[in-house]
């Protein structure tokens, strides 16, 4: 479970530093302190003088002045000229201190002081220390902005009084401000926080959205650290269009469990003059060493809250919520067998739209074991060498708001799948002889086509996969590399059985590409088996670098041939074809910062290409990305998608930034739609690095029908050391752009969870 990391927090180093930890200040102070200088005068068990580039080291603590004065019988020791403190990177330096080295009481004037954790640092009137755990400080600031001198920090996060208190971690400033480009963006007359790492309840920072249907909208996270294990987060908000909401996420953590719930609901929504909600339940968990436990249950409360709510749902399934729980057993009893059991309940809620989706079965229950094993040893090891396969599962399928139309029957389904084959490898070609069967039987809630109300049937096959490996050195602009020539072959004998009676519950046409076309059946799921009596042919060549590997190319080729004509076939027509259509594919970098995949499917019969996925990415340097994507699909779609990271403009050093260039970034990706002549979906906008911050402004708009569409805008500050402000939009980046990278890593800001005015 993560952990909040205060803004002014920071400042417990000046503790760790001079005192050598809370934890480990006893074990610090047990050790012996060394002095250097050029010049030293002491007079025994009294005073000791040290002049000259002074250091005084006790464990990992260094303390350097131009001179010092040393009272043994005191353990007080006095610096000035130059002073510095340091400790793993952090340090501190000012003009005169006092510290002493048995109590750890002392204080610095007009510190400065850097912090190696955060990047960050600031400066101080004069800096306490109270013991091992106490800290005060006056006129306190911080930012990670270089301050050369010749202008003001672009911000800057101050205080007139700080005091930390590191045993029960309480930190208090007093008329703490924060400024931006000098001007004051937050501010509280008393701020409490957080003085360790500990999580701590508090307020987080704010964050603001723009959206074309809740209009603009501000909300004000709080933390509450309930206990070591639980945390919750509530978030109330108000919108101008829609009114106030409140959003809770509660984080769950045992020892051998782990959820999160998330409720988001509002009140009553101005626009649609009801209430709107919506729930997330996430949970894992396991007994023992063999059994796993899972749970995701997502419900809204209509039909049109995907739209309205957009980002309070999955990204790629908003209309389709899934509720399931499941429990799995694994088992191995030898090396070579094995024992899975497993139980699950899966329903879905569809929100329905003009366009209506069928919405798929519900679960209730799934119940299943499957097994595997190795009959002797194996081939290549002299020994029988057969592997062995079972399934045996049983279903109960629902349908619950079903649309108008829907004659899809409610059912029973009980299902074995067994397999039995003797695979062979010896490096240079392979070959793997298969027998297996598809055994199903099914009851229905009303008759099936046929009038009849229960029915089963079980259908073999025999297969067989087959293939060499042939390669060679090859030189390709200076790089050495090996490239391999595999052809493959693929033999399947499925007889025909007649299912056009029986119900489709989980059933649909897998998706042509280099894995399904060499699969026995053409059909996901277990409902239907395509007779077939076909051998694939096909063959794929690689490249690979011979020093390490590296895969710099791959192009492979396939084609299924029938030796008779299929009477069941994923098309909705059957034909007399007896080839399928070619299926081309390529992979890799054939240079240096060029990546790119293809898939080709390219219809023999037409004589044209049925379908194809380019796409293309360009990466040459951290921040730079070009990415191309073209998607066609006969008769259904034609798009193509661009995205893209790149600087667009370089500044000069400024004052306040450091040694910062301004750089200003582009980002986005744009969904055109070729056939329709439309952008479906958008996402644009800009991000400036000024070294110590930066700024994200973009824009979202997301396609909720033909001729609806979702726009959304999205403002962030990150300053670099503190925290996060406004609207996050890196996931929506993340999500959205190929190859898109941070400009900072996660652990360069601390987490959400700051605790700020």
């Amino acid at each position: 479970m993560s952990r909040p990391a205060p803004a002014w927090s920071v400042l417990a180093s000046a503790c760790a530093l001079a005192c050598g930890g809370a934890v480990a200040a006893d074990a610090a102070r047990s050790l012996p302190a060394e002095l250097t200088a050029r010049s030293v005068r002491s007079t025994l068990d009294q005073e000791t003088l040290a002049e000259g580039e002074v250091e005084l080291r006790q464990g990992n603590l260094t303390l350097s002045a131009d001179l010092l004065r040393y009272n043994a019988a005191t353990q007080w020791a006095k610096v000035t000229g130059h002073v510095s403190l340091r400790r793993d990177g952090d340090r501190f330096n000012g003009t005169e201190a006092e510290f002493n080295l048995g109590s750890r009481e002392g204080y610095v004037l007009k510190p400065e002081y850097y912090f190696e954790r955060t990047g960050a640092g600031g400066r101080a009137r004069r800096l306490d220390f109270v013991g091992d755990k106490r800290l005060s400080a006056r006129r306190a600031d911080y930012t990670s902005c270089n301050r050369d001198g010749t202008g003001t920090p672009d911000w800057l996060l101050s205080a007139d009084k700080l005091e930390l208190d590191f045993e029960h971690n309480e930190g208090v400033a007093h008329g703490a401000v924060l400024r931006f480009l000098g001007v004051p963006i937050l501010a509280a007359p008393v701020l409490s926080f957080p003085a360790t790492e500990a999580r701590k309840s508090g307020w987080l920072p704010p964050a603001f959205d723009i959206d074309s249907r809740a209009g603009v909208s501000l909300a004000v996270p709080y933390y509450w650290n309930l206990a070591p294990n639980y945390d919750l987060t509530t978030t109330p908000s108000v919108a101008s269009s829609r009114g106030v909401g409140l959003q809770a996420e509660f984080r769950y953590l045992q020892p051998s469990d782990a959820g999160r719930l998330e409720v988001h609901a509002v009140p009553h929504d101005r626009l649609a003059g009801r209430e709107r909600h919506a729930y997330e339940w996430e949970h894992a968990g396991s007994v023992g060493s063999h059994w796993r436990y899972d749970t995701d249950v997502m419900r809204a409360s209509d039909d049109d809250y995907w739209k309205d709510f957009a980002n309070q749902l999955p990204s790629k399934t908003r209309r389709l919520l899934s509720q399931a729980a499941q429990a799995d057993g694994h088992y191995d009893f030898t090396a070579d067998w094995s024992l899975d059991t497993y139980a699950r309940v899966q329903g879905w809620q569809v929100l329905q739209d003009t366009e209506t989706i069928l919405p798929p079965y519900q679960r209730a229950p799934q119940v299943g074991v499957r097994s595997r094993g190795l009959v002797g040893e194996p081939v290549n090891e002299g020994g029988l060498g057969l592997r062995w396969e079972l399934e045996l599962e049983a279903n109960r399928f629902e349908l619950t708001d079903r649309p108008v139309g829907d004659l899809r029957p409610d059912g029973t389904r009980v299902h074995l799948l067994g397999a039995l084959s003797r695979p062979v490898d010896e490096g240079w070609g392979w070959f793997t002889p298969r027998m297996s069967f598809n055994a199903a039987s099914y009851r229905t809630a009303v008759p099936m086509s046929d009038g009849r109300s229960e029915a089963s049937r079980t259908i073999p096959t025999l297969s067989a996969d087959a293939g060499l490996r042939f390669d060679r050195a090859t030189d390709w602009f200076g790089i050495h590399l090996r490239q391999t020539l595999e052809p493959r072959l693929h033999y399947v004998n499925t007889p025909w059985k007649d299912q056009s009676s029986l119900p489709v519950f989980d059933t649909a046409p897998s998706d042509f590409n280099a894995v399904s076309i060499y699969a026995d059946n053409p059909f996901s799921g277990i409902d239907r088996v395509a007779d077939a009596h076909q051998v694939t042919l096909g063959t794929t060549s690689r490249w690979q670098e011979q020093d390490t590997g590296v895969e710099r190319l791959r192009l492979g080729v396939a084609q299924r041939f029938l030796f008779r004509d299929q009477r069941l076939t994923p098309e909705e027509v059957p034909g007399d074809k007896r080839v399928s259509d070619i299926l081309l594919f390529g992979s890799g970098s054939l240079w240096q910062n060029w990546i790119f995949d293809a898939s080709v499917q390219y219809g023999a019969a037409i004589d044209k290409p049925v379908r194809s996925i380019v796409a293309v990415r360009y990466q040459p340097a951290p921040f730079h990305t070009l990415a191309g994507t073209y998607r066609y699909a006969r008769d259904l779609n034609e798009q193509f998608e661009l995205g893209w990271q790149w600087p667009i403009y370089r500044g000069e050093p400024r004052a306040g930034g450091g040694a910062c260039q301004g750089t200003l970034y582009g980002v986005g990706r744009v969904n055109f739609s070729m056939r329709d002549s439309r952008v479906t979906d958008a996402l644009a906008g800009v991000e400036y690095d000024a070294g110590c911050w930066i700024g994200r402004i973009v824009y979202q708009r997301v396609s909720t029908g033909q001729t609806e569409s979702t726009t959304r805008w999205m403002l962030q500050l990150e300053l670099i050391g503190l925290s996060r402000l406004g609207s996050n939009p890196l996931k929506v980046l993340k999500d959205n752009i190929p190859g898109y990278q941070l400009l900072r890593d996660d652990d360069a800001a601390p987490s959400p969870k700051t605790p700020t005015p």
